[in-house]
């Protein structure tokens, strides 16, 4: 009981859920509070402006937690892949599924290290196993917590293979093919739209650029914009068109694979 109590304490992640290291979350601090400070200097020339626009700061760390949520799945995922070509593999030349576990394992540590996601899983599921766990269970964890179709199916269809008693790895094979072929294809695709996003980036500093290069080459341009109600009604109106438009590209480029 102690054993498996031990096993739980590893509090395996949710992939759906991210928590920020030390670094990381004074690097997300930063470039909010840095955002903020720019969008006071730009659009309203005043500290003051600062405390009005402090809601953006929560926005934004909720958007940072989602690309890294992001970022961390599309990594599990890779990881995944090559898991699967070495499981297939030690199945073909005759391990058991446990030894075909415990060989993966060794492969994906020397391939990502031991701390890689797929290797801290894979430890899980080794230690787990030799405690009289289900193997079957474990998968079926495995893909709930990783919130991924393509892991789902294939814990799904590894279940079903395994009970069974049909070829497993004639099954596993078949279905690793097909999980890989769509992988590599959600793959191209996001090499496609990294290229528009990275192109968005660009655009998302343009109007900051244009205001910055005509307020140092034509000193006063811009001052009936600022310190007066007029001003402030339509430089709010502007930050609210500029949010609003970076939300759309957002949308426009966010493709679920």
């Amino acid at each position: 009981m102690s054993t498996k109590k031990s096993l739980k304490l590893q509090e395996l992640p949710d992939y759906d859920s991210y928590k920020f290291s030390f670094t990381e979350k004074g690097i997300v601090l930063a470039e909010g509070i840095g955002i903020i400070l720019l969008f006071s200097y730009i659009f309203y020339r005043s500290i003051i402006a600062v405390l009005f626009l402090l809601p953006i700061l929560p926005v934004f760390i909720k958007k940072k937690r989602n690309d890294y949520i992001n970022k961390q799945k599309e990594k599990l995922t890779y990881e995944f892949r090559e898991m699967m070509a070495s499981l297939i593999a030690a199945l073909v030349a005759g391990y058991s599924v446990e030894n075909a576990f415990a060989s993966s394992y060794k492969d994906m540590a020397m391939l990502y290290g031991k701390d890689s996601l797929i290797c801290r899983e894979l430890s899980y599921i080794n230690r787990a196993v030799n405690n009289n766990r289900n193997i079957e269970d474990l998968l079926q964890d495995f893909a709930k917590r990783s919130h991924s179709k393509d892991i789902k199916d294939f814990a799904d269809i590894f279940a079903i293979a395994k009970r069974s008693g049909g070829n497993l790895p004639s099954i596993i094979r078949r279905t690793a093919g097909i999980i890989t072929d769509k992988i590599e294809i959600s793959t191209k695709i996001a090499t496609i739209i990294s290229a528009k996003k990275y192109e968005q980036s660009i655009m998302n500093f343009v109007p900051f650029g244009i205001i910055l290069y005509i307020d140092m080459t034509s000193p006063g341009f811009f001052n009936s914009l600022y310190h007066n109600p007029a001003g402030v009604a339509i430089m709010t109106i502007l930050i609210i068109v500029y949010i609003s438009a970076y939300l759309l590209a957002e949308k426009i480029t966010d493709i679920k694979l």
